[in-house]
């Protein structure tokens, strides 16, 4: 069921471009925190891991920069 059918149905609430941006300042708030971590990591494991951490934070900000300018 996507996001339309269960707005339509009730089960969920409209998105407000307030909460995208909520949203998208924690994550680039994460995503400085990664970047930052992972310029004081020596280890390559652990590094490896936070590079992958930041990978998925800048993809989740794409579609939250997306989803804003879908809503408008």
């Amino acid at each position: 069921m996507d996001y339309n059918q269960r707005l339509e149905s009730g089960k969920a609430s409209k998105i407000k471009p307030r909460h995208v941006e909520k949203v998208l300042q924690k994550l680039r708030a994460k995503s400085a925190a990664l970047e930052t971590e992972i310029a004081a990591t020596k280890s390559p494991d652990k590094k490896a891991r936070l590079e992958g951490k930041l990978k998925v934070a800048r993809t989740h900000i794409e579609r939250a920069e997306w989803l804003l300018k879908e809503l408008g």
